[in-house]
């Protein structure tokens, strides 16, 4: 997962991806909310860092999309402007802000608010997450979502599919799923594993093209 950070100043973004890149984050800029939503859909940001004055959608427009949504509604969100009101301040917190930066700021102050907040947003996290691009997996509630939406599956078929997002990008054998999502006592045959993988695949509409068919050994889910 990155950090995203949506400014339209090029200097001011390049400053910013570069002292959290140094602190040891993968970062993505975004020069406008559009952007920076679709790719949100795509994959969701550790954190956003959104600048207030943005043209077209603004920062605290945006910040209400997020909030606005189950899938985005977590997002830890850092709001930044060169404006300095206090009046500016309560309306972003009272959207839903979890923090707030005035321009011009250090880069020091930056790297630590960054740090406290992921800090902190891990601490408060209500659920376990297990996520791959739209599609995210609660453990506490046992349910699947893609791209916000609740999916209904079986009992096996979460278990399945939790199972190969846990070990995305690696192939797992017809007989390895059988093990470690039927049980070692489990005597059906791997065709039971095509079976379940199919009927998957269906429930999660596009996003079922993600677990991926390895031609005489199995399945993966990764690109």
């Amino acid at each position: 997962m990155a950090i995203y950070i949506v400014e339209d100043e090029l200097n001011i973004a390049e400053i910013e991806a570069y002292v959290l890149r140094s602190s040891g984050y993968e970062v993505e800029c975004f020069e406008n909310g559009t952007d920076f939503l679709n790719a949100c859909r795509k994959e969701l940001p550790q954190l956003a860092i959104l600048d207030i004055m943005l043209p077209g959608q603004d920062g605290i427009s945006l910040l209400k999309t997020l909030r606005g949504h189950e899938s985005t509604k977590e997002i830890p969100v850092i709001l930044v402007t060169a404006k300095s009101s206090e009046m500016d301040k309560v309306k972003g917190l009272e959207v839903g802000a979890d923090d707030y930066l005035t321009k011009p700021f250090g880069t020091m102050e930056l790297a630590a608010r960054v740090k406290a907040l992921l800090r902190r947003s891990e601490k408060q996290e209500k659920s376990d997450l297990i996520q791959y691009k739209e599609i995210q997996i609660d453990e506490d509630k046992h349910e699947v979502r893609v791209q916000g939406e609740p999916v209904n599956i079986t009992y096996k078929e979460y278990e399945l599919l939790k199972y190969l997002i846990i070990n995305k990008e690696i192939v797992m054998s017809r007989e390895k799923l059988l093990e470690n999502v039927w049980g070692y006592d489990y005597e059906g045959e791997s065709r039971t594993v095509d079976i379940h993988v199919n009927t998957l695949r269906k429930k999660l509409g596009k996003q079922g093209e993600y677990i991926k068919t390895i031609r005489s050994v199995g399945y993966k889910v990764g690109e």
